[in-house]
């Protein structure tokens, strides 16, 4: 109803004026993809992922991006990352999901996917004990990705 379309109007505002940014993310990013092929499987809304990506260059790396609208049960179904899956033509055996949220981890496991936790101040609290790895920060991810795949 109005609180959500309220909370949705502050989010938005929220994301066009908060330059949220991960360390290390983007030269993390162009590292990975140097050798993995990556894209996007979020539980935002096309407008919202829209303003958050607009002033960034994640997405130059990313092959392909799945949104809210691209498939009917969000996170923690599993739908999200078999959508992934389909879209990449990849089995979930050589794939790997780096998320950090409790929710994002559940539909990778329940995807049937590894599954590499990045920590934030957000979600210290959730419980990450099915994750493959986890890791404390962005930086850490090229070594935790290799010693799953080497």
């Amino acid at each position: 109803g109005r609180a959500r379309e309220q909370r949705n109007r502050y989010y938005q505002e929220y994301l066009m004026t908060d330059d949220i940014e991960i360390e290390g993310g983007l030269e993390t990013l162009a590292e990975l993809s140097g050798t993995y092929r990556m894209g996007v499987v979020t539980t935002a809304k096309p407008p919202d992922f829209a303003l958050i990506h607009e002033k960034r260059s994640i997405l130059d790396h990313m092959e392909f991006c799945l949104t809210r609208g691209d498939y009917e049960r969000a996170k923690p179904h599993p739908e999200p990352y078999l959508a992934g899956l389909e879209r990449f033509g990849a089995p979930a055996a050589e794939t790997v999901v780096i998320e950090d949220s409790a929710r994002g981890l559940k539909s990778a496991v329940g995807a049937g996917i590894d599954c590499i936790v990045v920590a934030n101040e957000f979600t210290a609290t959730h419980d990450f004990s099915t994750a493959t790895a986890r890791v404390a920060t962005f930086r850490e991810l090229p070594a935790a990705i290799a010693g799953l795949t080497g």
